[in-house]
């Protein structure tokens, strides 16, 4: 891990907990616009999700896991209010004006509460997941790719079931089983070919500005 000082680690937690809500609002308004992907149904939340799972693991592998939840802890209740407004606002990719903030919509209501127990329970086995197999081999690729496996199943069973498990919608009530199978394997599938070599292209460049900066130590754990 890195050993920052206190003030820049402060910042950077904070710039963490900015992108995590930013993604977090950004998937639950995505999620709401459907698409067929090879006669599949899925949603566009499912390829910009992932994103957030690899800030993560950079948060793990170059500061911690102590300090990855604590950003888990910043955002949860931030995003689910944030994600409520958002996903009333522009309910079904429309904009609705600031008076249906005035009536309480269940359905929404669903999805971002859903969204807030499927980003804390995903993140905390990812981060559980990626410190584990980060200590036990060698090999950048295999503890982003294991966490992803892992976490992201979970994320999305979580998502999909508390969101719209008998939902007041219904094409997603009837269709969220399908949906979430296809979405977790497009999320996987974009993970492990976009996402994990970003990754490692990423802190193989954090690494080097370090290095040159002579700022801080680069030693990994």
């Amino acid at each position: 891990m890195l050993s920052l000082p206190d003030k820049r680690l402060s910042l950077l937690v904070t710039w963490l907990v900015v992108m995590h809500m930013l993604i977090i609002i950004a998937s639950n308004y995505l999620v709401q616009l459907p698409i067929d992907l090879f006669g599949f149904h899925s949603t566009w939340g499912a390829f910009s999700f992932p994103i957030i799972f690899l800030v993560t693991d950079l948060t793990v592998r170059l500061i911690g896991k102590h300090q990855a939840r604590q950003v888990i802890a910043r955002v949860m209740l931030p995003a689910l209010l944030a994600s409520y407004v958002v996903s009333v606002l522009f309910q079904q990719g429309q904009f609705n004006g600031f008076e249906s903030l005035t009536t309480f919509n269940l359905f929404v209501f669903r999805i971002a509460f859903a969204s807030f127990a499927a980003y804390v329970l995903g993140q905390l086995l990812d981060i559980q997941v990626f410190d584990r197999m980060r200590r036990q081999f060698a090999q950048w690729w295999i503890a982003p790719a294991a966490a992803a496996l892992f976490g992201q199943a979970l994320d999305t069973l979580v998502f999909f079931a508390v969101a719209f498990w008998r939902s007041s919608d219904a094409f997603m009530a009837e269709n969220w089983i399908e949906i979430a199978f296809v979405d977790y394997v497009i999320k996987l599938m974009v993970s492990l070919l976009l996402f994990v070599p970003m990754y490692g292209a990423a802190l193989s460049a954090i690494t080097r500005v370090i290095r040159h900066r002579e700022t801080v130590s680069p030693k990994f754990c």
